[in-house]
């Protein structure tokens, strides 16, 4: 589709600004990208919107798409795969008439394989322009828990206003107490949610009730996705069935309860950490999904380079002092604690760990979860720990100034210390730390490394489609890669090529994972003497760039270069 026509519709329309257009513009041609990518990766707009706006400069119907009204009989005109591959569902039928919805109305493999489903099927065609989302949520109704779902929902009487009456503990996945057969059928529907998220290697479930329906998201690969839409009358059933297995008040729900349960799921112990919130609609619920499978991670796993972990090693390895990890709620850094926990996790050293949750239960580490609630905190548990013969003390945060102090006092005296900071990069660890209350002079002895870190999402190596970069792109990679310590910049040379994501029967949207970038900055006699002085970021950026830093824009460009990531979303992640 044509990229300034759509863009004209859409500032014509007063749904976007001539600036943010004419930007969108300049990126779309720098990055190779499609116009409406660009506009959705920047949040610009609403998808809505852009469809509606091309709906108009196609001169094709838009629509929104309603997922329960789609007969499963359609389905079978248009295979999963096809759909996937052409984003293209079957709406209606009427008579010998089948009404499709295209995300790409204009694309000509989409309308060849249209005139052979039509042929095929003896019908006529008509079309309406759809969202990605909208696609995306009638492709769950292909999955193996909508056939769970349907039967279930034929088999329950629903009841709009009401609860239901279970058993007041529940282990086991499917497990209902004796006389509650009426429980049967929402009891298979959530086994089957958790099933489904476990398959999906999904990190988060969440149940949202809407003004009309429930709508329930997978968070995968970090980004939410509708997985399926029901009755809302479903939703208190639901509801009640996930509090009985978390052990919270079925009765409860003016205010937020956190709770969490155990099951089995594919042969596996899994943990289910659940949050309720209360919303006008009724409670949203949303369920972490601790997986050990896919949640423990080594450095590799995290796409650590080698000489990174080199470093981070070296620094965990010593007799004592601090390793800090920081970065923005989401970027990993709990992962990568446990990652170095595993490795240190040997016979001859005592881990103790202070964690608000223990996320996933480690043998050979003494791991313990604080309790605000009865004065349990990351400060009180510290003053507890150091009685308790530690070698390594991991804390899941430095939250204030007492925990601060506690966790250098701790460096300070024979103890590795593990634990992570919010700050946006590894330069800004220490003005944090005296920020909070933390003498300066302490910092010098205490502290070993600041690790920043983010996540981005993991290319998929089937379907990577590797292209050349604009002049502009071009430019910034090579400003990037010139302050490179020389045996890694000696690496990328020109021409340089960079991939993006495509999509296949493999892994659908062209993303596998995801894999971190690393900013690491290590103390050194130097930095001491620097900070001896003052604490000024200037002179602690000149010691990291005479280190020869490699900085989270710099790892994510090279990871890039190598092909294990979309060189779009590392510039996007590690903006200024």
């Amino acid at each position: 589709m044509d990229n300034q026509a759509l863009i004209n519709e859409l500032i014509n329309s007063g749904k976007l600004s001539k600036e943010v257009g004419e930007l969108a513009l300049r990126d779309a041609n720098s990055f190779g990208r499609g116009i409406e990518e660009i506009l959705l990766s920047k949040n610009a707009l609403p998808e809505i919107d852009i469809a509606q706006a091309k709906a108009k400069v196609l001169n094709i119907p838009y629509k929104k798409v309603s997922v329960t009204e789609i007969d499963d009989k359609l389905l079978k005109l248009i295979p999963e795969e096809t759909a996937k591959t052409y984003k293209v569902i079957p709406l209606s039928q009427d008579g010998e008439t089948l009404i499709v919805g295209m995300v790409n109305p204009d694309d000509d493999k989409s309308q060849e394989m249209l005139r052979f489903i039509g042929k095929q099927n003896k019908v006529s065609l008509g079309a309406y322009v759809i969202t990605q989302s909208d696609l995306d949520a009638v492709l769950h109704r292909y999955s193996p828990f909508t056939s769970i779902y349907q039967e279930a929902l034929r088999s329950l009487n629903l009841k709009p206003t009401g609860g239901i009456e279970s058993p007041t503990k529940t282990i086991g996945l499917e497990e209902r107490g004796k006389g509650v057969a009426e429980d049967a059928p929402v009891i298979k529907i959530v086994a089957s949610l958790l099933k489904e998220a476990v398959a999906a290697k999904a990190s988060d479930i969440h149940i949202e009730p809407q003004r009309k329906r429930m709508r329930v998201r997978f968070r995968m690969d970090g980004r939410l996705k509708e997985f399926a839409s029901m009755p809302l009358e479903l939703h208190q059933p639901i509801a009640s069935r996930v509090k009985i297995m978390s052990d919270l008040k079925i009765d409860e729900n003016r205010v937020p309860q956190d709770g969490r349960f155990r099951t089995n799921i594919f042969g596996r112990e899994i943990d289910f950490r659940v949050s309720t919130f209360p919303t006008p609609a009724g409670e949203k619920i949303a369920l972490r999904v601790l997986d050990p499978e896919t949640g423990l991670k080594s450095l590799d796993d995290l796409g650590m380079k080698e000489r990174n972990k080199n470093i981070l090693l070296r620094n965990v390895n010593r007799p004592y002092g601090m390793v800090l990890i920081t970065g923005p709620t989401g970027s990993g850094k709990t992962t990568t604690i446990y990652a170095l926990m595993q490795i240190m996790n040997q016979e001859i050293k005592n881990i103790v760990s202070l964690e608000d949750p223990v996320e996933y239960t480690i043998d050979g580490l003494n791991q313990s979860q604080v309790r605000p609630e009865i004065k349990y905190t990351f400060a009180s548990g510290l003053r507890q720990i150091l009685r308790q013969d530690p070698d390594v003390i991991m804390v899941g945060e430095i939250r204030d100034k007492e925990t601060a102090e506690l966790s250098v006092h701790a460096a300070l005296t024979g103890h590795i210390v593990l634990s992570t900071l919010h700050t946006n990069n590894s330069v800004s660890v220490i003005p944090r730390l005296v920020d909070m209350g933390v003498e300066p002079f302490l910092l010098p002895s205490a502290l070993n490394l600041m690790a920043a870190q983010r996540l981005v999402s993991r290319l998929c190596d089937a379907c990577k489609k590797e292209e050349k970069p604009s002049e502009q792109l071009n430019r910034e990679i090579e400003a990037q890669l010139a302050t490179l310590p020389p045996e890694l910049k000696e690496r990328y040379k020109e021409p340089h090529k960079v991939y993006r994501p495509v999509g296949c029967d493999k892994c659908h949207n062209g993303l596998t994972g995801r894999v971190a970038l690393f900013e690491l900055f290590e103390m050194t006699p130097q930095l001491s003497e620097a900070l001896s002085e003052s604490i000024q970021e200037s002179k602690i950026q000149a010691e990291a760039k005479r280190q020869g830093m490699v900085t989270l824009r710099q790892d994510g460009i090279m990871k890039a270069l190598d092909g294990l990531v979309s060189i779009e979303e590392v510039l996007r992640e590690t903006a200024q």
